[in-house]
């Protein structure tokens, strides 16, 4: 099971691939990686989750991983007590597929507040 923390994430679609922190909290996502910003919701009943996270870009910068800059991604996944990974699709790149997952499931810092965007 999740827990409330901040959490390094690898991601990658057929374009391209990136890393982000995220934040979960209380039902709650936001984070960031050097061209986007991430706000949006989880839930998660056992070993389950699935999240809607709206993507904004915040700095010039390389194209996506979806090749547009504003997406709606829905994921969903699991979590062991080694590791999280879900599949997501954002309803603006029809077609493409994101893999996302955080290798080590100790979290970088526990019990914080929500990252505020830029």
């Amino acid at each position: 099971m999740l827990q409330n923390a901040q959490y390094s994430v690898w991601f990658r679609t057929p374009a391209g691939e990136g890393h982000s922190i995220v934040s979960l909290m209380d039902g709650d996502v936001s984070g960031a990686d050097n061209i986007s910003y991430y706000t949006g919701t989880y839930v998660q009943e056992g070993n389950k989750f699935a999240a809607t996270i709206a993507v904004k870009r915040h700095t010039q910068g390389p194209p996506s991983v979806f090749g547009v800059d504003n997406v709606d991604i829905t994921l969903s996944g699991k979590s062991t007590p080694t590791t999280a990974s879900c599949f997501g699709t954002a309803k603006q790149a029809p077609g493409i597929t994101l893999q996302a997952t955080h290798p080590d499931r100790r979290p970088i810092a526990a019990h914080v507040s929500k990252v505020t965007p830029i």
